[in-house]
């Protein structure tokens, strides 16, 4: 798949909100969502250089494997990136999403796309002020405050902040040189955002179905592939 513009990127995230009645301003209960869409969700231990795996059966069924290893913050992030694999793209074969695929194109999409869906540009223009936005001059109380109502991590709501071009190049340097857990507890935060969660946690209709595969052994690097195929057949 070729890179997307990202006013089609934005587009696609709108209507993704629009088709399950989300606001363009409203944060995204993520598991009530996986539940709605159906897709079948387990946080697996993985490896640090995974971030998650998806994948569409040739029937219609999703599936998607979030490496609980990652931050919540991150986990999240992760979450809406597979959504789009999994509802923007036709290929069928599991997709696997690791620091070492991050520039292919399919992955640029998909990370735009989440970004966009989790920090919808209307949600984020209505909590910020006119002078901040103009200024570009975002206070840091704010960058945690955004972090904390949206749910992602602090490289998301930069990364985010700077697409927009609500955030100046220097202030995007500064905060993300700070440790996001320390700052955030120090501004009186619950800090549960910014650590590992989820572990074995399944979500969706076939719990049971998964939960039975996913007890026959711990997933390992040289195996994972073949768990998800053997999901793909059941499903399929």
């Amino acid at each position: 798949m070729k890179k997307l513009k990202p006013e089609i990127l934005e587009e696609f995230a709108n209507k993704f909100r629009a088709d399950n009645n989300l606001s363009q301003t409203q944060p995204i209960a993520l598991k009530s969502l996986l539940q709605k869409l159906n897709v079948l969700t387990s946080f697996r231990s993985l490896s640090d250089d995974f971030y998650g795996i998806s994948i569409r059966s040739k029937n219609g069924n999703r599936f998607m494997m979030i490496n609980f290893n990652r931050t919540k913050g991150r986990q999240h992030f992760t979450i809406c990136h597979e959504l789009y694999h999994l509802f923007y793209e036709e290929n069928l074969t599991p997709n696997i999403c690791s620091k070492d695929t991050q520039k292919e194109p399919s992955e640029v999409n998909a990370n735009y796309f989440a970004s966009a869906l989790l920090m919808p540009r209307e949600g984020l223009y209505k909590e910020l002020t006119k002078d901040e936005i103009e200024s570009k001059e975002i206070p840091l109380s704010k960058i945690i405050y955004l972090e904390q109502y949206f749910s992602v991590s602090r490289q998301s709501i930069l990364i985010r902040l700077k697409q927009l071009k609500f955030l100046s190049d220097k202030l995007f340097e500064l905060y993300s040189s700070l440790p996001a857990k320390s700052t955030a507890r120090e501004y009186g935060y619950d800090t549960a955002l910014y650590e590992k969660g989820g572990r074995n946690l399944i979500i969706g209709s076939f719990g049971e179905k998964a939960k039975y595969l996913f007890d026959k052994g711990k997933i390992s690097e040289g195996h994972y592939c073949e768990l998800m195929n053997q999901i793909y057949h059941e499903k399929s």
